[in-house]
């Protein structure tokens, strides 16, 4: 039996405020049980929503230096569909009404974290062949193994695996500070170990010491070994380009099942989705206060409102595409501007375009399963999620060829007839609104054509079952070589 740990600052059904959170609550569930015993590590948020909390059973507590300070670790356990999660409890640090709050203060609660889920292991009875860390709140895992616990015979052989779901983020600061609330050695803090520019970086830690490195798409891997997509680091994933592979998310295709999804009016699958789904459209557009039109073309957005996913384009375009004959809904948060774009063009064309400035799971789902075609026309994008719940539900992408996005949506061919969505290379406004004009075209004029997209969509498999082989073979190959050492 192959022992796994999965350390992370988030994941579903707990607390989720990304698509982190579907990888990291998803993912190891998709293991063979009778080959692998996959657990999961998080800090125990204090507003995780109360029937969590009351699942939690104390296991053990006890005190952990960090840095110059003596710090309380707690660990509680829970079991959710054969998966056993563990929680480190320290309230001066995961005690708020979220978990990141972009302050120093984050930087020293994750370290108390990924010091905290190496401490914990003995105390568990669970020393795992590999642990599995994710995004840089987790970055310094690897280097404490390396450089703090690899004297205690029980960690020695645990070999460490670093995914990165998005490089923007990297979890930096000043040196000295990071220096003084990590407590990791002195010779760590160069550049070619935790510093990056001058600041200290946990990213940087954790694609330095991990013994792989993962990203979520073949496409970003190759990205991010550039200066536009690196981030400062390109030089670095070069370098580690030797342990560097790409492997797609999924989805969770129990969730995303629009034959059996609860959030919606009227369930439908691949064989009758040209007549059943448009009764969810017709229903969300009396729920909106849109104008109730069963052959008008839908575009749905469910996103982070920022410059990121390609929103400064929308905006250049917005004016063109609400005179066109689409309806847009958008659903999502994110910088000011964008959603002040929203609603002003939800009040000047209220018939046709609605602006729900939150996020609801269910109102996702009905999105999803609503709409015609759904558009993502990102900056960059490690992997995402979205395009491949839009397939999932017969609803169309329209995407920027990038990163995931690039890997997981081939193309409209009017000759070949081949293709899952519409894509388009240059990050450019009017290339972009070329595109939705395409596919809009392609909507009205070939009906025919345009259910046979939907159904090759809805035929793809992108659930978790093909990206757990890829990760098991990895933790194999790790594992086969801690054995020959």
């Amino acid at each position: 039996m192959k022992k796994i740990l999965f350390v992370a600052s988030e994941a579903v059904p707990f607390i989720k405020t990304g698509g982190l959170a579907d990888v990291v609550g998803s993912l190891p569930k998709n293991f063979p049980k009778e080959k692998f015993d996959v657990r999961v590590v998080l800090p125990k948020y204090t507003f995780m929503k109360p029937e969590y909390l009351q699942q939690l059973k104390a296991v053990t507590n006890f005190n952990m230096d960090l840095g110059s300070r003596n710090q309380y670790v707690g660990v509680l356990e829970t079991e959710v569909e054969g998966i056993k999660f563990y929680f480190i409890d320290n309230e001066e640090y995961f005690g708020g009404d979220r978990p990141y709050y972009g302050t120093p203060e984050d930087l020293e609660g994750f370290a108390l974290f990924s010091k905290a889920a190496l401490a914990i292991l003995p105390q568990i009875d669970f020393k795992p062949d590999v642990i599995h860390c994710h995004d840089w709140q987790t970055g310094l895992l690897p280097a404490y193994l390396k450089e703090v616990f690899w004297q205690n015979e029980f960690y020695q052989g645990i070999k460490t695996v670093m995914t990165i779901h998005n490089l923007k983020f990297q979890g930096a600061w000043d040196v000295d500070y990071i220096r003084g609330i990590t407590g990791l050695p002195n010779h760590c803090f160069t550049d070619g170990q935790l510093v990056q520019n001058g600041a200290g970086n946990y990213l940087k830690s954790g694609i330095v010491y991990a013994d792989e490195i993962t990203t979520v798409s073949n496409t970003y891997v190759e990205e991010i070994k550039t200066p536009f997509y690196g981030e400062g680091l390109a030089e670095l994933m070069c370098a580690r380009a030797g342990v560097l592979r790409g492997i797609v998310n999924g989805i969770d295709y129990s969730e995303y099942n629009p034959q059996s999804d609860k959030f919606i009016v009227r369930p439908y699958n691949v064989n009758n989705f040209n007549k059943e789904k448009v009764k969810n459209k017709t229903a969300l557009q009396e729920e909106l206060g849109l104008t109730k039109d069963s052959k008008v073309m839908m575009l749905g957005v469910v996103s982070r409102l920022t410059d990121q996913k390609g929103f400064d384009l929308i905006a250049n375009v917005i004016e063109e595409l609400c005179q066109d004959n689409i309806q847009l809904v958008v659903l999502g948060t994110g910088e000011e501007g964008y959603e002040d774009m929203f609603r002003h063009f939800a009040w000047k064309y209220n018939d046709k375009v609605s602006a729900n400035i939150y996020y609801s799971e269910q109102m996702s789902h009905r999105i999803y399963a609503s709409c015609d075609a759904f558009l993502m026309p990102s900056l960059f994008e490690p992997c995402g999620l979205s395009q491949l719940m839009s397939l999932r539900y017969g609803t169309v992408p329209i995407v920027r060829e990038t990163g995931g996005l690039k890997d997981t949506i081939e193309p409209y061919n009017e000759y070949s007839k081949t293709g899952t969505g519409f894509g388009f290379i240059d990050y450019d406004a009017k290339v972009m609104l070329q595109t939705i004009n395409y596919a809009k075209d392609t909507y009205y004029n070939q009906k025919r054509e345009w259910n046979k997209i939907v159904k090759r969509g809805m035929e793809k498999d992108f659930s978790w079952k093909n990206s757990a082989q890829q990760y098991a073979w990895l933790y194999e190959q790790l594992i086969s070589e801690k054995t020959l050492v």
